[in-house]
């Protein structure tokens, strides 16, 4: 009987928070925007930013009629439209990864990417290391130096959402950590756009062969959608890819670490004196969609399907943060780790090209 109870009051308590007139408008809102950022990626220019990096400016964009129209002088309202927000940014984000795993083919990775994997390893450690050392001597706090890192490291938004399910921060610092991630998702997002121009330009002048230059794009380029461009132009499309989704894989590798490392060197002891790892369960729901994906015939034959599925659940998420975004934190805490990203950028490029150029 007492589980029971609990049960049911465990559903008592989330369908109140569910079934909200605030929950039902930011839900239909931000899937509007999740839409609207897949369809606008086709476009030249749009697709060099994605579908994510498009839905997060969104929400940021309709935070402001938002507030003067539906919310307005209501301090209830208010609050409601930010747990909604923030209940759509956190639960869907991580459906979203899950979810993304179908896009991970591991049978590809293990045989014609087994030489990226190696290197995969290397680029990601050595990226997340260098990035956040820069980062914390320029003065960044922890938890944006870290989201930084891991987004400029492994694969830009959605690395910045996985990763920050391995942060765990009291109550009082959650809407911090939320701009946080708005924050990283910024700054990889411009990084990634720069450097996939800046690569696109200077490719052809350096004399590599196009599968170098496809691995260079792969192994520097921060977010899928800028390896794929940078691949197209170079002809070489399908390495840059394999190379990215095998830095892609080091997400599930450097979450784990990660949550172990915070939770050593930045988590507080709780009253009751029991520490608890924000363990990235979700992950192993993202390795658990790459096998299905990959060994399941009928789920491979639909795992196309399921990564649009994906894009569109993590648009939703990252409209959601958008739509509760600090415009004034951004400005002050974001400057700093633009710059470490910056610099991380410019090594990680020429060291992804000095690997293509001695193994490839």
């Amino acid at each position: 009987m007492r589980v029971l109870r609990a049960i049911r009051d465990f559903c008592t308590t989330w369908w109140r928070r569910i079934a909200t007139r605030d929950m039902a408008f930011i839900g239909i809102l931000t899937l509007l925007a999740s839409c609207v950022a897949s369809w606008l990626k086709q476009f030249p220019g749009f697709s060099l930013f994605g579908a994510l990096i498009i839905a997060l400016l969104i929400g940021m964009a309709v935070q402001f009629p938002i507030r003067s129209r539906y919310v307005g002088a209501s301090g209830e309202r208010k609050a409601g439209v930010k747990d909604a927000a923030g209940l759509i940014s956190n639960k869907l984000l991580r459906l979203g990864i899950i979810l993304l795993g179908f896009k991970l083919n591991l049978q590809v990775l293990f045989t014609q990417g087994v030489k990226c994997l190696p290197i995969a390893a290397v680029v990601v450690t050595l990226t997340i290391i260098v990035c956040y050392a820069i980062a914390r001597r320029l003065g960044v706090d922890p938890q944006l130096a870290i989201l930084v890192s891991g987004g400029t490291g492994i694969c830009g938004a959605a690395a910045v959402m996985g990763l920050s399910g391995s942060i765990k921060v009291p109550p009082e610092q959650e809407d911090e950590k939320a701009d946080s991630e708005v924050m990283a998702v910024a700054i990889v997002a411009i990084m990634g756009t720069v450097f996939a121009l800046v690569e696109i330009a200077l490719g052809p002048l350096t004399g590599f062969t196009a599968t170098q230059l496809g691995i260079t794009a792969g192994a520097s380029l921060h977010e899928i959608a800028h390896a794929v461009a940078a691949g197209a132009a170079f002809g070489a499309v399908d390495i840059a890819t394999i190379m990215k989704l095998s830095r892609v894989l080091m997400l599930v590798f450097a979450a784990i670490v990660i949550a172990i490392w915070w939770d050593r060197n930045h988590s507080t002891v709780p009253a009751d004196g029991k520490r608890k790892v924000a363990f990235p369960w979700f992950m192993l729901g993202f390795i658990g969609a790459s096998v299905i994906g990959t060994f399941v015939p009928f789920v491979a034959s639909i795992a196309p399907q399921l990564v649009d599925a994906a894009y569109i659940v993590l648009g939703m998420a990252m409209a959601a943060l958008g739509i509760n975004v600090n415009f004034k934190a951004i400005a002050k805490r974001g400057r700093k780790a633009l710059l470490a990203s910056f610099l991380t950028s410019v090594l990680l490029m020429c060291f992804a090209a000095g690997i293509a150029a001695l193994f490839f």
